[in-house]
């Protein structure tokens, strides 16, 4: 059976590439946005869905945390990309002949120290591979795409500049997603627990249901906020902590936090990825 994985943008993207090195044995399958991804994992096109949700220069990626709650599915592992960015042009351009270049938005801020050093002009692309494979269906030698090694290969660009990012350490975490859970645990390393939680609407209910954490010994890798329904009082949390649900320490502080809480979901479980532990270079 030939199964699918799931990922927003088209072939030869970053999400592509987080496909081919997490899963290798599936076969990827480019969407046009992120609800149609999720989509093709919920009714079954596809087996997993490869989730982009942040980046270690541009931060999180818009909306995909207000999708993940309501989408049906679980976190069952995570994947981080080293984001390369490279210039790509047409078979015959030069890097002196480029004046503009294409690139998503989140992109083009990563290496916006080279483009102004080299005097292109950033144009924004809905994706990156898309860029690319504008770039070599057009006739203009000016024109570059801002993309990865696997789009230059698949759509018969040229790399004109490589590893442009302004910052060495330039990278972007996914999330498998499944329609099935899978709270086993896997290998030897630590695990990761995955949940989004309301708080009541009390005094420092907030702070309150943090204390189950901090008193159980464990440590809240992740925390963010953001509004839900259209209400300014309604506030959802999304959070991850080192744990397995399984842990007595994990169980003490959901029962906690349960009490202080409207709503409690638990997304998912999975290994801790080695690269989360990595050390940025000083």
């Amino acid at each position: 059976m030939n199964q699918q994985i799931a990922f927003q943008g088209e072939i030869g993207a970053y999400g592509h590439q987080a496909c081919i090195e997490a899963r290798p044995d599936f076969t990827p399958m480019p969407c046009a946005t992120f609800e149609d991804a999720i989509d093709a994992v919920r009714n079954g096109t596809a087996e997993l869905g490869m989730i982009a949700v942040e980046n270690s220069i541009y931060g999180r990626v818009a909306d995909v945390h207000h999708l993940l709650p309501e989408s049906g599915l679980h976190i069952v592992d995570e994947a981080f990309v080293r984001v390369h960015v490279n210039l790509l042009g047409k078979p015959g351009a030069v890097l002196s002949g480029i004046t503009q270049a294409k690139g998503h938005v989140v992109i083009l801020p990563q290496c916006a120290g080279f483009l102004r050093s080299n005097g292109i002009k950033g144009v924004v692309s809905s994706d990156n591979a898309r860029a690319a494979r504008e770039v070599s269906e057009g006739d203009d030698m000016t024109m570059g795409a801002l993309a990865s090694e696997l789009a230059a290969e698949i759509y018969g660009l040229n790399v004109l500049a490589r590893h442009i990012e302004d910052h060495e350490r330039n990278t972007t975490r996914f999330l498998i997603m499944s329609r099935e859970p899978d709270l086993r645990r896997r290998g030897r390393g630590p695990m990761v627990t995955s949940l989004v939680f309301r708080v009541r609407n009390i005094p420092a209910a907030l702070y309150k249901a943090m204390g189950g954490f901090a008193t159980n010994g464990i440590n809240m890798t992740k925390l963010e906020s953001y509004m839900v329904g259209g209400s300014f009082s309604a506030t959802q949390f999304f959070a991850e902590i080192e744990g397995h649900p399984d842990d007595r320490n994990v169980q003490l502080a959901l029962e906690e936090l349960d009490y202080f809480t409207d709503m409690v979901r638990l997304m998912g479980v999975y290994p801790a990825a080695p690269r989360r532990h990595e050390s940025p270079k000083r």
